[in-house]
């Protein structure tokens, strides 16, 4: 039967219960993992996720039953959820090959982001797979963030605006530039567009 080792402060708090038997579902040891495995130091999960160095110890030395809002911030820091914690393998960032259905969908609709990996927050490169429907762009609003990126146009035709500058691309044209200049991509053919593009760092 699960052991509550500690009680909350808040009466109302929830834990995370699990049993001391299975070590399949031993939070404490599946934490550990976790961070280790993307060479994280406590002290720095604690920074990221505001939860304390003291706190996360103890949680993963399974002194405490950590409440469900700690470990939400804890898995927020590494773009994990409960469901993705508590399932047989969690560890998506160890994976060195991915076959097209195991790319992550972080936008659909006319344009479609489809990324490489799934938690990016201890990553400096993202990889996207962009697919711009006739008429899609990235929105009316000039995006602006810091870092670099750069993509190859794989099929079809998009307009890039850089700051005071823009140009058509097509298959096997490229672009790289500064992420702080204001940039939009619109696909103003009639045909889908198809690129590959790169950021770091990663953006979401």
């Amino acid at each position: 039967m699960p052991v509550n080792k500690k009680l909350p402060k808040k009466a109302n708090e929830i834990l995370v219960f699990t049993p001391a038997e299975d070590q399949a579902l031993d939070v404490g040891a599946r934490l550990l993992r976790l961070r280790q495995s993307h060479g994280m130091s406590q002290r720095e999960l604690a920074q990221l996720s505001g939860v304390t160095n003291g706190a996360i110890s103890q949680m993963e030395q399974n002194n405490v039953s950590p409440s469900v809002a700690s470990i939400k911030k804890i898995l927020s820091v590494f773009g994990l959820s409960l469901a993705d914690f508590f399932s047989d393998e969690f560890d998506h960032e160890k994976q060195i090959f991915f076959r097209a259905a195991e790319l992550t969908i972080v936008s659909k609709g006319p344009l479609m982001l489809r990324q490489i990996g799934k938690c990016l927050h201890t990553t400096r490169l993202q990889v996207l797979h962009e697919t711009y429907a006739p008429g899609a762009d990235t929105g009316p609003a000039m995006l602006s963030h810091e870092g670099e990126e750069a993509g190859v146009i794989v099929r079809g035709e998009v307009e890039v605006t850089v700051g005071g500058k823009y140009e058509t691309l097509g298959s096997g044209d490229a672009y790289y530039f500064q992420s702080k200049l204001p940039h939009r991509f619109r696909n103003r053919g009639k045909v889908e567009c198809e690129l590959i593009s790169v950021c770091t760092p990663p953006t979401f």
